[in-house]
């Protein structure tokens, strides 16, 4: 058996730890980020296996999960169910990633459950990473508390990620395909579609959204080899009646988050809670439409106020999402837009900056806090590379400097790690 503790003493943690959720889970941040499943089985076969005692729905993809997974719980909570939520990253609190009925888990519980997962560890052989031991307290929580059905955000990538132990789904969903974690999942559309396609099982449903005719072939062939029905929605349309509602399926609803995206993100959600209904879940058009109406998801197109100023934050991470962000903003008719930029290392900073910049723009340059950021004199050359006509381009120590200086038509955006220090500095004023 191991012999690792968690209270070994760090050698790879160095940020300051600022409450005790934290203080528990930093330990296992050493580990970084590990795809298999090994570990996470042995981890959650010690505790009971608790991730075999919750109905599901698993939800992957580049883009759209956490809003898929946010429409899922709310229409299911509006309908009657006890549900649970499992989502990542957060934006301020660990707390956010593990929900009961909307609510996010109390940190004492939260440090409740990260003892009893400790008190296995010596019948484990492998310390966990810090991702396997949220996704292990949220299947532990989720199994004490008798959720009636959970939604399931894939981590990273789908077939090797943490999440992907659980028993076969009520239904599976692959929002879409991009080009994000290449560096880990593969560098084609169509590896990137083989990971996350690893979450289908064997006769469950599978609910797709729009995705390239590379990743499209590879999906198509495994949903063959395992006898999964493929719904493919096609995007809802707005209604010409009813300002902010969409329709799809037959089903009129409001759509309170912002985007050409959520007309997509919408469909695949309602075309899921149809495969539900079709398994004799019961969920009302009435349900639908109160729980569509009630969906909220901070970070993605949110209107914030910043002395006085409003600021829109996005968390657009890689190319497609820029590319929607830029699209909203543009339908805004602002003419030249500051954007506040951070980056990490390892993401597509040239597919991200030539959607987002047009000429007269200003590009404001931050670090990504606790993070390993892109160079910001490395950002700026390839920034005048992209867009030869770009207004202003400089560099700032932290989002709020920059912030202090945007003026008008200001948008953050690069990564939720950055919208996260923005919210907290809001939160905190």
């Amino acid at each position: 058996m191991a012999q690792w503790s968690p209270r070994t003493p760090l050698i790879c943690f160095n940020r300051a730890v600022s409450d005790p959720l934290t203080a528990a889970l930093s330990p296992y941040a050493r580990f970084g980020v590990r795809l298999g499943l090994e570990p996470i089985q042995a981890l959650l076969t010690a505790l009971g296996s608790p991730q075999l005692q919750v109905p599901l729905i698993h939800v992957a993809g580049t883009n759209g999960k956490g809003s898929v997974c946010a429409y899922l719980d709310s229409v299911l909570r509006a309908a009657g169910y006890r549900t649970g939520r499992y989502t990542s990253p957060h934006l301020v609190s660990w707390c956010e990633r593990i929900c009961i009925d909307g609510e996010p888990i109390a940190p004492e519980v939260f440090l409740t459950l990260i003892q009893q997962i400790e008190a296995v560890l010596p019948q484990v052989a492998y310390p966990p990473s810090q991702f396997e031991v949220v996704t292990a307290a949220a299947w532990l929580y989720f199994a004490q508390q008798q959720v009636e059905v959970a939604v399931i955000e894939v981590g990273l990538g789908g077939r090797l990620d943490a999440t992907n132990v659980c028993q076969p789904p009520l239904v599976s969903v692959i929002t879409s395909i991009g080009w994000d974690h290449w560096q880990r999942l593969g560098n084609t559309l169509g590896a990137i579609a083989g990971e996350k396609a690893g979450i289908l099982k064997q006769g469950v449903p599978a609910v797709i959204g729009p995705v390239p005719p590379e990743a499209k072939a590879v999906i198509v062939e495994r949903l063959a080899a395992l006898a999964c029905p493929g719904i493919w929605p096609e995007p809802a349309q707005w209604c010409a009646e009813r300002a902010g509602w969409a329709t799809w399926g037959g089903i009129e609803y409001p759509l309170p988050l912002a985007g050409e995206m959520q007309l997509t993100n919408s469909a695949i959600a309602i075309a899921t809670l149809q495969q539900l209904q079709s398994q004799g879940w019961q969920i009302s058009r009435e349900a639908i439409q109160q729980g569509m109406a009630q969906t909220r998801w901070p970070g993605r197109l949110q209107w914030l106020q910043w002395q006085g100023r409003k600021l829109l934050i996005d968390g657009a991470h890689n190319a497609p999402a820029a590319a929607y962000l830029r699209q909203y903003v543009d339908q805004l008719g602002w003419t030249a837009v500051t954007w506040v930029v951070g980056m990490l290392a390892n993401k597509d900073h040239e597919g991200i900056l030539k959607y987002l910049l047009r000429g007269g723009d200003r590009l404001w340059l931050v670090p990504v806090p606790d993070h390993p950021s892109a160079d910001l004199e490395d950002l700026k050359a390839l920034a005048y590379t992209c867009c030869p006509a770009l207004g202003e381009c400089r560099r700032f120590n932290d989002v709020t400097e920059a912030l202090d200086r945007a003026g008008d038509r200001c948008v953050v955006c690069g990564s939720l790690y950055l919208i996260a220090r923005v919210l907290a500095a809001i939160a905190s004023n």
